[in-house]
């Protein structure tokens, strides 16, 4: 059954999905959130993001981690799929990849809560897990953005055998 708010997806049910490899935050769509007045947790996981060092154009992996609590508004999941795609052959720092995934998130979406982590594998010995977090003007998510920031720490948020902590 088809709604208004789902017609105007471009990315879904298509048959022919056209790929960029090149950053394109345009390739994000939303639809509207059926339940705006409940809270609820939504994780995604990328276990397969890669872009390019900006300065050597080696390629970065990561696992990408977005959580997020919606209000009018939730991402529409193939698109995002496809966005992250668009990461593939554009030169990015790790910590820019997952800022820009939040910003671009935050402006398509409007969450009342949003947060993106990148667990990179290790490049010369040494891994990068880039945080990131936003949250609307509510006091109890301004409050939740503050907690989750000052407890942060590799791995503890991630997701492991389908748990989120």
């Amino acid at each position: 059954m088809k709604g208004k708010s789902l017609q105007s997806l471009k990315h879904l049910g298509s048959l022919k999905t056209d790929y960029s490899f090149n950053y394109h935050p345009n390739y994000l769509e939303a639809f509207l959130n059926k339940n705006p007045k409940h809270i609820a947790w939504t994780t995604f996981v990328c276990t397969e993001f890669t872009a390019l060092c900006p300065k050597t154009s080696q390629p970065d992996y990561a696992k990408i981690f977005i959580n997020y609590i919606a209000d009018k508004k939730m991402v529409e999941s193939k698109s995002l799929k496809l966005y992250l795609m668009s990461f593939r052959q554009s030169g990015h720092f790790h910590e820019d990849c997952v800022q820009m995934i939040c910003n671009d998130l935050v402006k398509l979406l409007k969450p009342h809560y949003i947060e993106v982590i990148g667990e990179f594998t290790p490049r010369g010995g040494i891994s990068i897990f880039p945080y990131c977090n936003h949250s609307n003007s509510k006091r109890e998510f301004k409050q939740l953005r503050v907690t989750r920031l000052q407890n942060y720490s590799p791995g503890k948020y991630s997701c492991d055998r389908g748990r989120v902590y």
